[in-house]
């Protein structure tokens, strides 16, 4: 297992100081708030080149008064620059009257003695 939630965070974080959290938003004073998990987080598999790979898979949802859009271009820019590709894109319907965006992101990331790497688009 490899723990890239501190990577994921801090892309986001640097995009909205302070709206980011693994938890669900209690402030919804700070818009856009975007809230981030981790759905999967895979024990490396062995390949047919005996390279160990590790698979993860994050869900950001988004919240706000105004359109989602740019934020979620934003955010996908932020986690692309990791080497996450985003998979799924939507609107949520929130009986709050928020706009609710979910996304959904996934990278392979190859591990050898020395380090680790992405083996997405990085």
């Amino acid at each position: 297992m490899i723990n890239i939630k501190d990577q994921v965070y801090k892309a986001l974080d640097d995009v909205y100081t302070g709206h980011v959290s693994d938890l669900y938003p209690t402030d919804w004073t700070k818009l856009p708030a975007i809230q981030y998990s981790e759905e999967a987080n895979n024990v490396y598999t062995w390949t047919d080149d005996e390279e160990k790979i590790s698979y993860v898979r994050y869900r950001v949802d988004i919240w706000d008064t105004a359109s989602t859009s740019q934020t979620a271009i934003n955010v996908n820019d932020a986690l692309a620059a990791l080497g996450l590709i985003r998979i799924e894109c939507q609107d949520a319907p929130d009986p709050s009257g928020l706009r609710h965006k979910q996304m959904r992101f996934e990278a392979e990331i190859g591990i050898d003695e020395d380090a680790m790497y992405w083996t997405g688009n990085q």
